[in-house]
């Protein structure tokens, strides 16, 4: 029966793969993989890796790049059913959790798209299937331990935020009973292990200045919006889906409070401090904390079906479940088209007003018609028609010599993928990664400019002309009809002052 769940969850990610086109993050991963590091401004390297691979072997279509999230969906809802099994539910134990893991609208999102956070969902999830391993082997397995610490470990190499999942860890370890594995090696070899694999990309972290911690106090003081602690608790029950809110909150009752739950104690912890370091710090995405829930499906689950044992409820149990599972995957197909680009622009739009839902962000950003999620889908290749009419405007001449600057990664990242068609230069930017990257040849000679204004452009260069303007439709607000400029003569030395001023790390 898992197999049936896991496998369902991947044909439907594949059929939905072409969506509405590609993701701005998803261009930017593909830049990445063209300048493989052992870190990146804004992510470890190791997403950006399996991408290269993907990149070499598979292509970069739409179904190419999203077939690995497909496949980690499918790994994590098999997990959540594993774990349900590994606490000792039967299979409508099982069934119930994977359900609720199939129809979160945060899963179905996240699984979607290419990018580092379907990696972090199925990494989370492994971990905590480990540590239900380890409790039933009371902590004495090595090969249990060293298994934690490889995935630890190459979950931090694919995102920081694993580290909250090593607070949880912490903690959980330290006020429960399982406190006496500390007197093993088994934690300390996982603990080491974790810490060697995660060391290269802190090596170049403090080879290139630690800018990951710029990169993070800038998007919480200037991208991110306010979020208060209840508001983030609120959220959580949105994006899980609200059928499945009474679920986990009985898993984490279940494992905080029921006498037969005691050995699996420390997984509450390993909810509950994540959920404490995000709720508390103001300004946290509500998908920071979707890779903790699956096993609180699957506690959840376990609870229903004993609860569901007593004599008077066993004949009406498989029923019960049953509906528990029914309702879930109705739930999941409704807010489906919410989650994902699985309906027409026009039939989305009025399913969502009928639904009473506006458009929405979790930036300090304008919005048009759709969503910023739905809306970083659309208008990437028009926005490059674009800057190629520009191009062309060129001098045979000058074109061998310019470069294009964008102000972010994802109109860098569309230069850089859909412009080779066009016979584009490649793009400069001075946003994230692509400052590393540098002028990428650039003489100062011949620029063409994304967005901005005439006047602050001439007062950097001795010509500017307008080229032309972007026109990119449902996009976001903030990169439609925007200027394009051709700019002749950079007025300043461009390595030494120049190219520092441009650094934007967000």
């Amino acid at each position: 029966m898992i197999v049936v769940f896991a496998l369902v969850k991947l044909l439907f990610h594949l059929a939905t793969s072409s969506g509405y086109g590609y993701f701005r993050d998803e261009l930017y991963y593909l830049a990445c993989a063209d300048h493989l590091a052992w870190g990146y401004v804004d992510q470890p390297p190791f997403s950006v890796l399996v991408l290269w691979l993907v990149h070499h072997t598979l292509g970069d279509s739409l179904l190419a790049l999203r077939l690995v999230p497909a496949l980690l969906g499918a790994g994590t809802v098999a997990l959540v059913g594993l774990s349900a099994r590994a606490l000792g539910g039967g299979r409508w134990a099982q069934a119930l959790a994977m359900s609720a893991a199939m129809a979160a609208p945060v899963y179905l999102a996240l699984d979607h798209f290419y990018s580092m956070n379907a990696f972090d969902l199925f990494f989370w999830t492994l971990a905590a299937y480990l540590l239900i391993r380890l409790v039933t082997v009371e902590g004495r397995s090595l090969r249990l331990w060293l298994a934690l610490g490889a995935v630890l470990g190459l979950g931090l190499e694919n995102k920081i935020s694993v580290l909250w999942l090593g607070a949880g860890l912490a903690v959980g370890l330290l006020l429960t009973a399982e406190r006496r594995w500390l007197a093993t090696r088994g934690p300390w070899l996982a603990g080491g292990l974790a810490i060697a694999l995660f060391a290269p990309y802190l090596l170049w972290e403090s080879a290139h200045g630690w800018p990951t911690l710029e990169f993070m106090k800038n998007a919480t003081g200037s991208k991110m919006a306010k979020v208060a602690p209840l508001d983030f608790l609120a959220n959580q029950a949105k994006i899980l889906l609200p059928l499945s809110l009474p679920l986990w909150l009985a898993g984490l009752g279940y494992l905080l409070l029921a006498r037969e739950a005691r050995p699996f104690r420390l997984l509450a912890w390993l909810y509950l401090t994540p959920l404490a370091i995000l709720a508390l710090s103001g300004s946290s995405r509500g998908a920071y904390l979707a890779p903790a829930y699956g096993w609180l499906f699957a506690a959840g689950s376990v609870a229903l079906e004993r609860w569901l044992g007593s004599p008077r409820l066993l004949r009406l149990r498989p029923a019960l479940l049953g509906l528990g599972v029914g309702l879930l995957l109705a739930g999941g197909a409704l807010a489906a088209p919410l989650a994902m680009p699985v309906l027409p622009v026009e039939t989305y739009l009025r399913y969502a007003k009928a639904l009473g839902l506006a458009p929405e962000t979790e930036e300090k950003k304008e919005l048009g018609a759709l969503g910023q999620f739905f809306a970083d889908m659309h208008g990437w290749p028009e926005a490059v028609e674009a800057v190629a009419k520009a191009y062309q405007q060129l001098p045979p001449e000058e074109r061998s010599r310019a470069r294009i600057y964008a102000p972010n990664y994802g109109l860098a990242g569309a230069v850089d993928f859909f412009g080779p068609a066009h016979g584009l230069p490649p793009a400069i930017s001075g946003h994230n990664n692509y400052w590393f990257w540098g002028p990428r040849g650039w003489d100062g000679e011949v620029l063409i400019v994304l967005g901005q204004t005439a006047e602050a452009l001439g007062r950097s260069f001795e010509q500017v002309e307008a080229a032309g303007t972007i026109d990119c439709g449902l996009c976001m607000p903030y990169e439609n009809h925007r200027p394009i400029w051709i700019c002749h003569r950079l007025r300043r030395p461009l390595a030494s002052e120049v190219w520092p001023e441009v650094r934007h790390f967000e």
